[in-house]
């Protein structure tokens, strides 16, 4: 598929496109070829405080706070109609930006859709309640929006991953500034525009590009922010959390995984080896909750990763807007060779790569940053390949002979967003699901979530949660008014 898109792109900013104040830009690498894709205004520290006064005012003047959520529910509906209206659009500047294929960005446009829908319906459910207290007193709460809330998106899923937060912070009142990830802006900035087209009022979302260091900082450490939203790198999580305790804000923080996916003797192993290349595969292994560790029962062992062998063998590599393609390249050239340097570790370990283990050799992949889809067996559990994040299309395979020894394995690591086990025993299914140490956990599933459903983690894997209903009330702050009614309060 052939895609005409802009090559230049500037800052949001107050309902409008705006260069940087200094002038700055950068180009945009097509991750599929590593040619020149676009360039894009750099903001800086100035550009970032100019976007959190503008959306501070915003919210204090526009009234899109102050409405009773219709407003707000209609608006998002119709944002949710535009983009599903340009889906394909969308679809192929996100998989140039970002080298996926035309099907799984087009999978990820229509969720955005669908969070955009769901978002809505809340908007004018946001509510308090009445609290029985002592004497002749009425007591009630309301929940009110933050403000301007802060938004840092990541590269993997550039367009779901910021309006998973930005959808019910827009919902429930508050103005917005977000910064997408330098490398994959571009589906962001066309956003904004189009919330614009869909009547969100000028100032209530905002888009600056730039890095994290200096423009994800200026944005952190500005008093007008409210609530801050980012997922991305555990030690970069870290600096955000001091950041938001030094001034006192939530902070809801998504950082990452290393995910077991646990396979019994019992489990319908045609169905299991399916799910485990699309959980480790799709978008190129580069997802936080990528079933990275298979754990598979030894009786088992050799008939399974036969069939897994064949599938990531199997897949159709190339840019990720060619008709056919199954796995596209990963976002840089830096990124394939820290993982290539992973698959290395994991080799002079002890492990055995059944299946990939580098670049492919096919010419017209030459340029782009591909890496094979990689199965590799018998890692010990000690190899960093095994305890670190290595976000890429790489498997390591490990067995068990027991429940508890499969339970062990599973949870021997510093992360615990998600689990998967594949059974067809219900009480297994059940028991081992509990003791799973993931704040999100599938059975004879892939990584699967919905909008409606809570996306969180446990450990190192972050702080608070996406989505679900609950994901809009964390965008406001619940206020207690207590009114005395001037008398005794009648005895019955």
């Amino acid at each position: 598929m052939a895609a005409e898109i802009e090559t230049s792109y500037e800052l949001f900013i107050g309902g409008k496109s705006v260069p940087g104040a200094e002038g700055g830009r950068a180009t945009l690498l097509n991750p599929a070829t590593n040619r020149p894709l676009a360039t894009t205004a750099l903001a800086t520290a100035s550009d970032a405080r100019n976007a959190m006064e503008v959306a501070d005012r915003a919210f204090r003047e526009s009234g899109w706070a102050g409405d009773d959520g219709a407003r707000r529910a209609r608006t998002l509906v119709k944002l949710a109609q535009l983009l599903d209206s340009r889906l394909e659009a969308f679809t192929a500047l996100e998989s140039l930006n970002q080298g996926k294929p035309l099907r799984e960005a087009k999978g990820d446009i229509a969720f955005v859709v669908r969070t955009l829908e769901y978002a809505s319906g809340l908007a004018d459910k946001i509510q308090g309640e009445t609290i029985p207290v002592p004497g002749a007193r009425f007591d009630y709460t309301v929940r009110e929006p933050l403000g301007v809330t802060v938004h840092i998106a990541p590269w993997n899923f550039p367009l779901v991953l910021a309006i998973r937060s930005v959808a019910p912070a827009l919902a429930a009142g508050n103005a917005v500034v977000l910064k997408p990830a330098s490398l994959t802006p571009l589906t962001a900035i066309k956003f904004a525009q189009l919330a614009t087209e869909a009547g969100v009022p000028a100032g209530i979302l905002n888009v600056v590009v730039g890095s994290g260091r200096e423009v994800g900082e200026a944005l952190l450490q500005d008093p007008r922010g409210r609530a801050i939203s980012f997922t991305g790198s555990v030690e970069v999580g870290h600096r955000i959390a001091e950041l938001a305790a030094q001034r006192m804000v939530p902070a809801t923080l998504e950082l990452g995984g290393k995910s077991p996916v646990v396979v019994f003797a019992d489990a319908d192993l045609d169905r299991a080896a399916k799910a485990v290349g699309f959980g480790i595969f799709g978008n190129a292994g580069q997802m936080c909750w990528a079933g990275s560790r298979l754990i598979v029962h030894a009786s088992v062992h050799a008939a399974f990763l036969d069939k897994v062998r064949s599938i990531a063998a199997a897949l159709r590599l190339g840019a990720g807007t060619d008709p056919g393609v199954e796995m596209g390249p990963l976002v840089s050239a830096e990124h394939a060779t820290r993982v290539l340097g992973y698959v290395e570790i994991a080799r002079s370990d002890g492990g055995k790569i059944l299946t990939g283990g580098g670049r492919p050799a096919a010419p017209e992949l030459s340029n782009g940053n591909f890496v094979q889809p990689t199965v590799i067996d018998g890692v010990p559990g000690t190899s960093r390949s095994v305890r670190e994040e290595i976000f890429g299309p790489v498997l390591t395979v490990s067995s068990f002979e027991t429940t508890e020894e499969a339970i062990a394995q599973a949870n021997a690591t510093e992360f615990g967003l998600f689990a998967a086990l594949w059974t067809r025993d219900v009480a297994v299914a059940h028991s081992v699901a509990q003791r799973l140490e993931a704040g999100m956990v599938t059975v004879n599933d892939p990584p699967m979530t919905f909008p409606q459903s809570p996306f969180t983690g446990f450990k190192e894997s972050g702080l608070g949660f996406e989505q679900g209903i609950d994901a809009v009330r964390a965008y406001t702050r619940r206020k207690n008014v207590l009114v005395n009614l001037g008398g005794a309060r009648p005895k019955k």
